[in-house]
């Protein structure tokens, strides 16, 4: 594609000897918050709809793809062709139902094919080894919310999984039961922290039972928040109230008023 060979050439003019000052000292290291933070934007023009914006920060994630490239071949490591070189093969071979002869009737047929053409992937790099783990793959970087599906999804692959949901919403109670003990205990601030983590967990694990991404419908609710406590503002505001001095029954009505406003 052209545009994507001029992209290309930019950033390595960029990266030049008489380039930008800036891009000249990036390392991956120092990129790093870059690319969380394009991805996140990603993700926050997903949840908004707002195709314009999508169009826009995928541009934005996408040079940060190149920017990498173009650093690792500066270093001799890889180029911008062999990443899409290696994502293209994967995506041939891990896709034998349309490139090959597999068959797949629907999505749930897929999975199986996918899982047991990357354990071959494994074991053609001789990276299967006595001592391995199923957790393995998860990486350490992911949100919390993200990394503990992933840990629960594979966990329960392998048989480490409730025999119903039931028991998973028992576990969820008797995780609440013994977070309010530990305040009620008085126990310490790191005591009270590990216990909400198990709560938290556990409702991951309701999640997954119930096949619902927790990161996006966090995500989710933080946007909604954030647009009602947003309208809350612009209603006190036209009124000539301040949030600060309205009282716990002004404010609930205050909330309900810009919950009729955002539908």
């Amino acid at each position: 594609m052209e545009s994507f060979d001029r992209l290309a050439q930019i950033m390595a003019q960029l990266r030049a000897p008489d380039g930008c000052p800036w891009d000249r000292v990036q390392t991956h290291e120092s990129l790093r918050p870059y690319l969380i933070e394009e991805s996140a934007e990603v993700l926050d023009a997903i949840a908004e709809k707002n195709s314009r914006a999508l169009c826009e920060e995928l541009g934005d994630l996408l040079l940060q793809v190149v920017f990498h490239a173009q650093l690792a071949q500066e270093a001799g490591e890889f180029s911008l062709d062999d990443v899409c070189q290696g994502i293209s093969d994967k995506l041939v071979r891990r896709h034998p139902h349309v490139f090959g002869d597999e068959r797949a009737a629907d999505a749930d047929a897929v999975k199986p094919l996918w899982d047991a053409i990357k354990k071959q992937e494994k074991v053609a790099r001789g990276e299967v080894q006595t001592d391995s783990s199923v957790l393995d793959g998860v990486a350490s970087s992911l949100p919390a919310l993200a990394g503990a599906l992933q840990i629960s999804k594979k966990a329960a692959k392998v048989g480490f999984e409730w025999p119903n949901e039931d028991g998973v919403w028992d576990k969820v109670r008797e995780e609440i039961d013994e977070l309010q003990s530990a305040r009620d205990m008085g126990e310490s601030k790191e005591r009270q922290a590990e216990e909400l983590g198990d709560l938290l967990f556990s409702v991951v694990n309701i999640a997954r039972w119930r096949k619902v991404d927790p990161e996006t419908a966090l995500r989710d609710v933080n946007l909604k928040f954030k647009k009602r406590f947003q309208t809350m503002e612009k209603i006190a505001r036209a009124e000539g109230d301040e949030l600060e001095a309205l009282s716990p029954e002004e404010w609930d009505t205050l909330w309900n008023r810009a919950k009729v406003s955002d539908h």
